[in-house]
């Protein structure tokens, strides 16, 4: 249902073609939910069926006909249903987790290994977002979307990083501690890192300093 929810909501802003929602697709959710185009050309023929989106064929003389899809007042409603709802809570699963759970039964060397392969891939993933909120690329395809909408589209991408570079910093830290054989010590369970946004981050001052300047 997720995927049908997504493309209803691009549909809100303006009617696309399959095509055109794919290309929308990477540009701008794909990092947390992606999409093939036969995944998305499928759940739009449901959605024409259940009456929440209609289609209009554009004949072209040298190409194709083109399907363009345009959301109804019911698929609006569908839509505005369920983004206001409260999320469910989603079940967890990590499959590289379970390779730690077993990594008792490995060297140390294969168990390094495997973290730092990891944390080379988020390193290139987290490069990959970075470059994406540099870049402007969800911006491409706003078609000057209101300045609070695209707000919260970069919400996503800023959760993403904050999530990647979370998961990172843990695989430094557990390569580290196992490089010292921290486990002689016994299983503890270490706290959290609390982890602050700067001033930058941000892009205004920071609580603290508001209140220094009142006490000043």
């Amino acid at each position: 249902m997720h995927l049908e929810h997504a493309i209803l909501g691009f549909l809100i802003y303006q009617s696309f073609t399959g095509y055109e929602l794919k290309r929308l697709f990477d540009q701008s959710i794909r990092h947390f939910w992606p999409a093939d185009q036969s995944q998305i050309y499928k759940t739009l023929s449901k959605l024409a069926e259940k009456g929440n989106a209609s289609v209009e064929v554009i004949h072209q003389e040298d190409r194709p006909s083109r399907k363009v899809y345009h959301i109804t007042d019911k698929g609006t409603k569908a839509f505005m249903d369920w983004v206001g709802r409260t999320p469910a809570v989603e079940v967890f699963r990590e499959p590289f987790l379970i390779q730690i759970f077993f990594s008792g039964l490995l060297s140390d060397e294969d168990t390094l290994r495997i973290l730092e392969a990891k944390s080379d891939e988020l390193g290139k993933t987290i490069k990959h977002l970075t470059a994406l909120g540099k870049d402007d690329a969800i911006d491409k395809e706003s078609h000057e979307a209101p300045p609070r909408d695209q707000f919260f589209w970069y919400l996503t991408l800023d959760h993403g990083l904050w999530m990647m570079q979370a998961a990172q910093d843990w695989l430094e830290d557990t390569v580290c501690r196992i490089r010292n054989k921290e486990y002689a010590l016994g299983p503890r369970v270490l706290p959290p890192p609390k982890r602050k946004r700067s001033k930058d981050e941000r892009g205004g001052p920071s609580q603290d300093s508001q209140n220094d300047e009142q006490d000043e």
